[in-house]
C-alpha cells in the first residue's frame, strides 16, 4: 500500500495544507504563552503514545509498558497543569522510540529530525515520519498475511467448484477435451519453416530450441501445453476449460500482448539484419525502432497491412538517417526496397520471420511453466534478447495466472492426466508445481 497524495494544485490538497498550518500556527501560540497553554501538545502525545503501541508487535510486552509509563496521559496532565511538562525532553524519547521501531528505510528521516531544535517543527516532523511507519507496518502486515490469504482463496474457490461439480457431474468434459488436446499436441512434431534471413539473425541461443521430435509425455508438459494452447483459443470455441473461465479475459489480455510481442520482434529482427551490428548494438537506435513499432500497434488490430506499410516507411527511414549519422553506408536502393518488402509482410500470419519468432516465444513461455521466468530469462532464443524486458512481463504475469489456477484445481488435474499420461512415461501422475 502506498500514501495517498493528491496533485499539488488539488482544493483538497490545499484545503488540507490550510488546515494543518493553522493547527500547527496555533501550537506555536500556545506553547509561547506565559504560562503556556499545553491543551493541543497533550492531545498530540496522547495521539503518538497510540501510534507508537500500534507499531508494536505481540511479544513486545516490554516496550509496550515502557511506552505506557513514558507517555501516562495522567501524568503527562498533571505536569501540565503545574506547568513542568518538557515538551523537548518528550520529543527526544519519542524519536528514541522511533529509532528502535522504524523501518531501516526509515532511520535516515529519524536522525533527520534530531537536527530540529523548534519543538513545533520537531513535533511536526516526528507526525510526518510516524505517519510512514504506520504505513510501514499496515505493509509488513499485508506480507506476512499474504500467504495464509492465498491459501485462503485457494481452499474456497476449489470448494466452491466442488458444490458445482457435485450437481453436474459433467462439469469437467471440457477440462478433460483440453488437456487431451494438449497430450496429443506432445505427440505430434513441430512445423517447420525455412528461414528467409541470414543464418546469423535467426540462430536459436537456447540449447532448448524446440525441434521435430515429440518430447516423452510426462503430467507436467502436457499441463504446460494446455496453459499455452490457451493462448492459441479460437474465439469461436465455446469448450473453454470450466477451470479456468474465472481467467478467461486475462488470458485474452496475455494473448494480445504475446501478438503484439511477435510483431515487434519480428520488425526488429528483420531491421537487424539490414542495420548491421554497429547500428543495431546502439539501444537509443533499437529503443527508437520499438516506439515506431508499438505506436502503430492499435492500428495494426484492425488494418494489418496500412500499420507495417506505414511501419517500413519510418523504419526504413530511421535506418538510412542514423546510418549517414554514424558515416556509415547507406543502404541501396534495392537494399531498401527488400527491407520494406520484408517489412510489410509480416503482416501475413504465415509470414515465416513471424511464424518463428511466435513458435520462440511459445519456447520461452513453456520454459517459464518449467523453470522459471528468470532461469528462462538467461537462455533466451534467437531474435528475442531485444524484447528481454517485454518478455519478461509477460512471462510473469502468465507464470502468476497458470500457479494460481494449477494450486486451486490441481487435485482436478491430477485424476485427469492419470488417463492421459501412461505409467510406463510418468513414475508419478500427481501434478508438479509449475
Amino acid at each position: 500500500m502506498e500514501e495517498k497524495v493528491s496533485p499539488p494544485s488539488s482544493l483538497e490538497d490545499k484545503v488540507k495544507e490550510t488546515m494543518h498550518n493553522a493547527f500547527w500556527n496555533h501550537l506555536k501560540e500556545q506553547l509561547s504563552a506565559t504560562p503556556p497553554d499545553f491543551s493541543c501538545a497533550l492531545e498530540l502525545l496522547k495521539e503518538i503514545k497510540e501510534i507508537l503501541l500500534s507499531l508494536l508487535l505481540p511479544r513486545q510486552s516490554r516496550l509496550r509498558s515502557e511506552i505506557e509509563e513514558a507517555l501516562d496521559t495522567e501524568l503527562l496532565n498533571q505536569k501540565a497543569e503545574h506547568g513542568a511538562l518538557n515538551v523537548p525532553h518528550l520529543s527526544k524519547y519519542i524519536l528514541n522510540m522511533m529509532t528502535l521501531l522504524c523501518a531501516p528505510v526509515r532511520d535516515e528521516a529519524v536522525q533527520n529530525l534530531e537536527n530540529i531544535t523548534d519543538p513545533v517543527r520537531l513535533l511536526r516532523g516526528i507526525f510526518q515520519v510516524l505517519g510512514l511507519m504506520k504505513m510501514d507496518m499496515v505493509n509488513y502486515t499485508i506480507q506476512s498475511l499474504q500467504p495464509h490469504l492465498q491459501e485462503h482463496s485457494i481452499q474456497h474457490e476449489r470448494a466452491t467448484f466442488q458444490e458445482l461439480l457435485n450437481k453436474q457431474p459433467s462439469l469437467l468434459d471440457h477440462t478433460t477435451k483440453w488437456l487431451t488436446q494438449a497430450a496429443a499436441d506432445l505427440t505430434m512434431p513441430l512445423p517447420t519453416c525455412p528461414d528467409t534471413l541470414d543464418s546469423t539473425s535467426m540462430a536459436s541461443s537456447s540449447p532448448n530450441e524446440a525441434v521435430s521430435s515429440p518430447e516423452p509425455l510426462s503430467p507436467t508438459m502436457v499441463l504446460s501445453q494446455g496453459f499455452l494452447n490457451l493462448l492459441l483459443w479460437d474465439p469461436e470455441n465455446e469448450e473453454f476449460p470450466e477451470t479456468l473461465l474465472m481467467d478467461r479475459t486475462r488470458l485474452q489480455e496475455l494473448e494480445s500482448q504475446l501478438h503484439q510481442l511477435t510483431i515487434l520482434a519480428s520488425v526488429l529482427l528483420v531491421a537487424s539484419s539490414f542495420s548491421g551490428s554497429v547500428l543495431f548494438g546502439s539501444p537509443q537506435f533499437v529503443d527508437k525502432l520499438k516506439h515506431i513499432t508499438k505506436d502503430l500497434m492499435e492500428e495494426f488490430k484492425s488494418r494489418p497491412e496500412e500499420a507495417l506499410q506505414t511501419v517500413s516507411e519510418q523504419v526504413s527511414q530511421e535506418i538510412h538517417q542514423s546510418l549517414k549519422n554514424m558515416g556509415l553506408a547507406a543502404l541501396s536502393s534495392d537494399n531498401t526496397a527488400s527491407l520494406i518488402g520484408q517489412l510489410q509482410n509480416i503482416a501475413k500470419k504465415e509470414n515465416c520471420v513471424r511464424s518463428v519468432i511466435d513458435q520462440r516465444i511459445h519456447l520461452f513461455l513453456k520454459c517459464c511453466l518449467v523453470l522459471g521466468v528468470q532461469r528462462s530469462l538467461l537462455d533466451l532464443p534467437g531474435g528475442l534478447t531485444v524484447i528481454e524486458a517485454e518478455l519478461a512481463e509477460l512471462g510473469q504475469k502468465f507464470v502468476s495466472l497458470t500457479h494460481h489456477n494449477q494450486k486451486v484445481f490441481g487435485p482436478y488435474y491430477t485424476e485427469i492426466l492419470k488417463t492421459l499420461v501412461p505409467p510406463a512415461q510418468a513414475l508419478d501422475t500427481e501434478v508438479e508445481s509449475i
